[in-house]
């Protein structure tokens, strides 16, 4: 699959993932008449169904990260090559902001506004550290028992992860950093992103360390990643 078709993918997948996400807690919170509980819930409830399905369709052709995190942890794992991982960083930090105009547009609001939904302290730090940590797991570990069941782990993961986390289980760089530009349900003041980012990323890389160590280092070279691709696509696990 070429470059531009992966970044394709990862643009539209990222982008329908804020909508999702912003647009969600938007109308959960209107319909909640001030119950977070339940706001939380539609919000929760949607970003699942929504992720299961953009992963599921857009696998295939970019591997549907949509998450700076997880396209580091693929390179790690020989699955992306390195010189792929800035456009796809890149694409996914830009077309974030694209889910979060679109999201806006719909409930008739500004295109931007600075959030102002505090998140700030160790224990959302923390949270963020788990919540990425955990996901990362799901995705890695994942893919060796299950491949074809990857998106709905991840979908399942993270609607329980809105719950369990004090942060509410952003686990995602480039979503934070959008999210920064809602002033919704969904949003984070700007001042409190370089917190969730370095918990993020800390979460990340110990994901990755812990399933390498569980599985010994991968042994992929680019050569073996169409061979990797159709052992996911017939739903059976690559050879380690």
């Amino acid at each position: 699959m070429t470059l531009s078709r992966r970044l394709g993918a990862e643009a539209l997948g990222t982008a329908f993932l804020l909508a999702v996400v912003v647009g969600s807690g938007i109308m959960g919170e209107r319909l909640a008449g001030g119950n977070a509980a339940i706001a939380l819930l539609a919000n929760s409830i949607a970003t699942g169904c929504g992720l299961w399905v953009l992963i599921t369709i857009l696998a295939p052709i970019s591997g549907a990260h949509f998450n700076p995190a997880v396209t580091l942890a693929f390179a790690t794992a020989g699955e992306i090559a390195w010189r792929d991982v800035l456009p796809y960083v890149t694409t996914q930090i830009v077309f974030a902001f694209v889910g979060v105009a679109a999201a806006h547009l719909m409930f008739e609001l500004p295109v931007f506004t600075a959030s102002e939904h505090v998140r700030a302290g160790p224990s959302q730090w923390w949270s963020e550290v788990v919540a990425t940590s955990g996901l990362l797991l799901t995705i890695l570990l994942g893919l060796r028992v299950r491949p074809t069941w990857v998106g709905g782990l991840v979908a399942i993961y993270i609607t329980g992860a809105y719950w369990f986390t004090a942060s509410t289980s952003f686990a995602n760089p480039a979503v934070t950093l959008a999210r920064a530009a809602t002033n919704t349900f969904a949003g984070i003041r700007p001042d409190d992103v370089p917190g969730f980012v370095v918990a993020e990323l800390a979460g990340a890389c110990a994901a990755i360390a812990f399933a390498r160590w569980l599985y010994g280092a991968p042994t992929r070279s680019a050569s073996r990643q169409p061979a990797v691709r159709s052992a996911l696509d017939e739903g059976r696990a690559p050879e380690p």
